[in-house]
């Protein structure tokens, strides 16, 4: 347990006991509430790679602006660790201590711009690590206060310099998905990010342009993004952060078609199930399908499995999870999978079936439809580069089964389990009011962090 109580007011520990009593015994339910209320705090929620960030609070307040805030610690970590692990949080816990002490001043959200960040907080190294064995000093705040602080425009360091103007747009798409065994799409949305990377010099002005914006849906902005040329006219209009960040999120609803195909069949009897599960192209983007992947857990009944491909390499993990990488789709013939499942002694047939959970990526291509319409840069003393690129990859695509007997109709049915992780980042406030801002400015007295691992 490593604890941080920023005021004097201390908030009890057993709330992290209750917590985790009722995540164990609801288990996947629980972890898909976003805000939970306990005999004395409102709890609110979120999970990343197997981390969760839990706030408290004890009295109402808006959810969102806890929620926003979660996030906002979740990719400074990430971003600064290079990923989130409870591994490395305990190995970088000095760094987690001072990113908090810059975000939060006495319970109030403060810096919360990675940019300026890094300003304040060196990224860790091994030079870094190595330098604070030898002298002795672990801090790695900065002794100046990031010129950007003060500034209309905080995300950004005032008087850059590049030697190089470029700046360059990815859309970056995430296809969820949910169809039959028969091919029927039930859902399907994309999830989709406009990352740019910048490096321009001074103060530049950019505006980004789409030929068919009317197609997005819960679009959410980074705050550099001025909301009013949105509103109006569907155009993002901003001052860029200096390297990579994103610009805006979005989502687009109620897709018809999808690249690939999964059918599976299954079959039991007499303690054994036949498996047999096809993949192919359905409907052509015009860009190379990559890294395809089919996987699935195989029921706890099953004693043994033997199975085979003939494309690409299938692996069965000690949790019975059955991996198969396939990596692209050939021309002059479709991947199939075979093989036969001995079920435990007493078991005639298969009563609960996996879901398929396939991944794919896609690139240049975005499977939403969105197109970039034109990039129009201002305040630059030279012409800079640009550049566009698109990704479509699988986020929660699932085909699920249908298992059939000899002679009976099919069962529909879905499974699907994941482990909470070990790992727990507790920030607790008492708030006492909020304001409003384009931000979201969270007023609270009372913030305390906890590491349980």
């Amino acid at each position: 347990m490593l604890e941080k109580q920023l005021t004097g007011h201390r908030v009890d520990r057993s709330i992290c006991a209750w917590f985790w009593e009722h995540a164990i015994s609801q288990g996947e339910s629980f972890k898909l509430l976003p805000v939970i209320a306990s005999p004395t705090h409102y709890l609110f929620q979120i999970v990343r790679e197997g981390i969760t960030f839990l706030a408290c609070t004890q009295v109402e307040m808006p959810p969102l602006m806890g929620i926003e805030f979660l996030c906002r610690v979740a990719d400074v970590l990430s971003d600064y660790l290079g990923g989130l692990n409870e591994d490395l949080i305990k190995d970088n816990f000095v760094i987690v201590y001072e990113l908090l002490d810059e975000m939060i001043d006495n319970g109030f959200p403060l810096t919360t711009e990675p940019n300026i960040l890094r300003e304040m907080i060196a990224p860790p190294n091994i030079v870094s690590k190595v330098l604070s064995v030898v002298t002795g000093n672990s801090s790695n705040v900065s002794n100046t206060l990031p010129g950007a602080t003060a500034s209309c425009v905080p995300w950004r360091t005032t008087d850059l310099r590049h030697a190089n103007n470029e700046v360059y747009v990815d859309l970056v798409e995430e296809m969820d998905a949910i169809i039959s065994r028969d091919g029927i799409l039930v859902k399907c949305e994309i999830f989709g990010e406009v990352q740019v990377n910048s490096r321009l010099s001074g103060l530049p002005d950019l505006t980004l342009s789409f030929a068919n914006p009317s197609i997005l849906n819960d679009v959410r902005f980074h705050p550099c993004v001025r909301f009013r040329p949105w509103e109006s006219h569907q155009i993002l209009s901003f001052v860029p952060p200096d390297g990579q960040f994103k610009l805006m999120s979005y989502r687009v609803k109620q897709l018809k078609n999808t690249p690939i195909y999964v059918k599976p069949q299954l079959s039991s009897d007499a303690g054994t199930c036949r498996i047999s599960v096809l993949v192919g192209i359905r409907n052509d983007p015009g860009k190379t399908i990559d890294s395809v992947t089919v996987q699935f857990q195989l029921p706890s009944c099953v004693a043994s499995a033997d199975l085979a491909s003939n494309h690409g390499t299938v692996n069965i993990l000690t949790d019975k999870t059955c991996s198969w990488s396939i990596g692209r789709i050939p021309k002059d013939k479709a991947p199939s999978m075979t093989g036969t499942l001995v079920l435990e002694t007493g078991l005639e047939r298969l009563h609960v079936f996996p879901t398929f959970q396939v991944g794919f990526k896609i690139m240049g291509v975005a499977l939403s439809g969105l197109q970039i319409d034109k990039l129009d840069l201002k305040n630059l003393p030279n012409r800079p580069h640009k550049g566009f690129r698109a990704l479509t990859r699988a986020g929660e695509y699932e085909v699920r089964e249908h298992l059939h007997h000899p002679g009976k109709s099919g069962i529909d049915l879905h499974h699907a389990w994941q482990e909470w992780g070990d790992s727990v980042i507790l920030l607790t406030k008492k708030v006492e009011a909020c304001t409003s801002s384009p931000r979201g400015v969270l007023d609270s007295k009372l913030i305390k962090l906890s590491i349980m691992t």
